[in-house]
């Protein structure tokens, strides 16, 4: 594997002089993307591609028994047997096809802000807009020395081919045969979760935010929060709103919506400056904040329904349940905290971890956990194939920390996570929250259809921020449930 390796680090390294290598003004990169977009009524622009999903069953890692993804279908098996010749191929076309270099930087701090490039192929001149995502998704690169991570972007590759390879431990990433804006943004998150863990740190897929609430003897309380959850959880939502918390002092700072990296100190450094949000469902009166900063000029929407006058319907699942939204922390308003960063745990008064499931029906609403038991939430996080994902939707194994960007051993994840938490247990406090239902009756047809006989009950928006809102305020009665073995709440206030 070292050879092979070797061969992708020297292809890399000689990529930046090449003479069909070339480099755009942001302004232009825009521009040119604009032209294969479709304006909406709310002064921003719809991109759609080929490719509505994430290639998650053909994503492979290669490198290191360290980093070695299992192969548990015999197409990822297939991937990495011909790893090699598909990767001699690849570096003989990267000296043929033009290619758009693009710099940016995951985080915006000191301590660890990896430098990226991306060198995307305009063989089909209208990927540019993948241009244009990245930048407006991440930081203006400083050039700086450090980590660097390298995405090779392929769209037109076969469709027969396609597959992403990733290369963890060279800080490389090939992208072949898909034109999904998803696959850039994980590539360069997954590799930086893999640096941040070589330094120290915990590369987590949570939303973070500071939450200012006022307990029962008066006084404020500053508070971190940090919001694990796969797609559907449930996780932006709550990690944009507010909670009603509305007394005088109270309020939320929101941070990061999906990757952050964890230190021994307890601060949470953040990775960007847009998120990139699912908007299925997006409705003003349920989610006003997430709303706005969609509807905003601001935003790039991404494989959304937009009809021949620019009107959205973000309802409408006629090209796919996996519409997108990249919108600014700026649009956030009031609500978006001065930093992408959680700071240590010595600024604040505490820390709540929240692990957000929808699919396990039977749990209670809220479940308070020792460290022991978070560990294990963290360890066996419940997943289910998602719309960001391309595969049937069926329940499956969970992904360590719920985190489909994960890379190495489970157990050195969990390991490391329950040792954060017990070193900082008495400011540390674990939760698992249910935003799923119960009561669905479904037909299983002979066609593989399904029909709903009996619809879902499911916990509200407000239900849920009722239960966030008196964690904070620390209002909760708790006790002992005998048949679950954790805590669970004998009154919620509002609920």
């Amino acid at each position: 594997m070292q050879p092979l390796l070797d061969e992708v680090k020297n292809a890399i390294e000689r990529l930046p002089d090449r003479p069909n290598v070339f480099s755009l003004p942001i302004d232009e990169i825009r521009a040119r993307a604009i032209e294969f977009g479709t304006p909406t009524v709310f002064g921003n622009t719809n991109w759609v591609s080929t490719v509505k999903n994430r290639s998650a069953a053909l994503t492979v890692h290669l490198g290191s028994p360290s980093v070695r993804s299992s192969e548990p279908t015999s197409k990822k098996r297939d991937i990495r047997k011909h790893a090699p010749d598909t990767i001699r191929t690849l570096h003989r076309y990267l000296e043929r096809a033009p290619l758009l270099r693009v710099d940016c930087r995951v985080g915006d701090n000191n301590e660890f802000a990896p430098e990226c490039t991306m060198y995307l192929s305009q063989y089909r001149r209208e990927t540019v807009r993948l241009a244009h995502k990245v930048l407006q998704t991440f930081f203006a690169s400083r050039r700086a020395d450090g980590p660097r991570l390298t995405v090779v972007f392929v769209p037109e590759w076969q469709e027969r081919e396609r597959q992403i390879l990733v290369f963890p431990e060279i800080g490389v990433t090939y992208v072949l045969g898909t034109d999904y804006y998803g696959e850039a943004k994980n590539a360069l998150l997954r590799m930086a979760m893999w640096k941040a863990k070589q330094q120290g740190m915990l590369g987590l897929h949570a939303g973070t935010k500071i939450i200012r609430a006022v307990g029962p003897d008066g006084v404020p309380r500053r508070l971190g929060m940090l919001l694990f959850g796969m797609a559907a959880s449930g996780k932006t939502t709550h990690i944009c709103s507010n909670h009603g918390l509305d007394k005088p002092g109270e309020g939320v700072e929101i941070a990061q919506d999906e990757v952050v990296f964890w230190r021994s100190d307890g601060s949470a450094l953040g990775s960007e400056r847009g998120f990139y949000v699912k908007t299925e469902g997006l409705h003003p009166d349920a989610h006003p904040l997430l709303y706005r900063a969609a509807s905003s000029p601001n935003a790039i929407l991404d494989n959304v329904m937009v009809d021949y006058q620019g009107n959205v319907y973000f309802d409408d699942r006629t090209l796919t349940a996996n519409g997108r939204a990249i919108i600014q922390r700026n649009d956030l308003g009031d609500l978006a905290s001065p930093s992408v960063d959680l700071p240590p745990l010595a600024e604040i008064d505490g820390l709540i971890i929240g692990f957000m499931v929808r699919k396990y029906t039977v749990v209670p609403i809220a479940s308070r956990l020792t460290p022991e038991q978070a560990a294990v939430a963290f360890l066996l996080a419940e997943s289910i194939d998602s719309p960001g994902a391309e595969s049937s939707p069926r329940p499956r194994q969970g992904e360590v920390g719920s985190n489909p960007l994960f890379v190495g051993n489970p157990a050195d994840e969990a390991n490391t996570f329950y040792e954060l938490v017990k070193s900082h247990e008495c400011k540390v406090a674990c939760y698992m929250l249910n935003t799923g239902g119960v009561g669905e009756l479904v037909e299983q047809l002979i066609d593989g259809a399904r029909r709903v006989q009996k619809k879902v009950t499911r916990v509200e928006i407000p239900e849920m921020s009722a239960v966030i809102r008196g964690i904070a305020r620390n209002t909760i009665r708790w006790r002992e449930d005998a048949n679950w073995m954790v805590e669970t709440p004998d009154y919620i206030d509002g609920l």
